[in-house]
């Protein structure tokens, strides 16, 4: 069976179709609970999201800060493994029909096995995958099993990568660029600098891929803002911090579908 790399395409597509960044957000799997995750899901894409990236709980998250940490930490004491990362998948795309990726460093990926990996990831309806810390120069088997069950490659540039490497990143990717904003690790921040700006636009000398811009965007002015020069705005810790400061699981969903509908109004706002 293949994956919804098309799907993801035509969706990013739409949106510059329709003169707009499309939103992007993040929610780990198996957060706060497998059956939570899989509602906190269909949440933001019911709310106006037009993609979402499932996160694949780790222990050692490098890239990301200190409330996904703790979605993590709730998510892995709380058992989730790779066959629930896959429901998640499944069931919010066959739910909404929008694209899903699943966002996970290579380690897991490694000891489960890449044809079990990306099979089952295309058998659950997955769009792709982004890679954080996959290294281009070894993602050729990565790039080859996901080609052929038809999932994007997302590879991360930031702004320390100069323009040769941003050229050979984008090269080897699919579907997008994840462009983070700044250098260090996910969060909500008061502003998302000049710093995101100058790498859309290297990164876009060097692609046709949409660029999409992450890390630090939390609220709908600062959607506009990221709208006005990206091809996407990705959103995580926004949507985790509404379910970790929720007083029950039905005031999470609502608030994480507020959010969806915020931010959704702010990439428009910023076409």
């Amino acid at each position: 069976m293949s994956g919804n790399i098309q799907l993801l395409s035509d969706t990013l597509a739409q949106a510059r179709g329709e003169n707009r960044a499309a939103l992007i957000a993040y929610l780990p799997a198996g957060f706060p609970t497998v059956d939570g995750g899989i509602e906190a899901v269909k949440a933001a894409l019911d709310g106006g999201a037009d993609v979402v990236e499932v996160g694949l709980p780790h222990s050692d998250p490098v890239l990301d800060g200190p409330v996904i940490q703790t979605a993590d930490d709730i998510a892995l004491r709380g058992g989730v493994k790779i066959a629930d990362v896959m429901r998640t998948v499944r069931e919010a795309h066959g739910a909404t029909g929008k694209p899903v990726l699943v966002m996970t460093y290579w380690n897991p990926i490694d000891r489960y096995g890449i044809e079990r990996f990306t099979a089952e990831l295309a058998e659950a309806g997955g769009a792709g995958c982004i890679l954080p810390d996959l290294p281009v120069e070894e993602a050729g088997v990565w790039r080859e099993h996901a080609e052929k069950h038809g999932l994007a490659t997302v590879f991360v540039v930031a702004p320390s990568s100069r323009d040769a490497r941003l050229a050979k990143i984008t090269e080897a990717g699919s579907g997008f660029v994840y462009a983070a904003s700044l250098m260090g690790v996910t969060g909500t921040r008061a502003s998302v600098g000049e710093q995101a700006q100058d790498l859309v636009r290297r990164t876009r000398a060097t692609t046709e891929l949409p660029v999409c811009v992450g890390l630090g965007v939390s609220n709908a002015e600062q959607a506009a803002e990221v709208a006005s020069f990206a091809d996407g705005v990705i959103v995580g810790s926004a949507f985790v911090k509404r379910l970790l400061d929720a007083p029950d699981q039905a005031a999470g969903l609502e608030a994480v579908r507020e959010l969806a509908a915020d931010l959704a109004e702010g990439v428009r706002r910023g076409a």
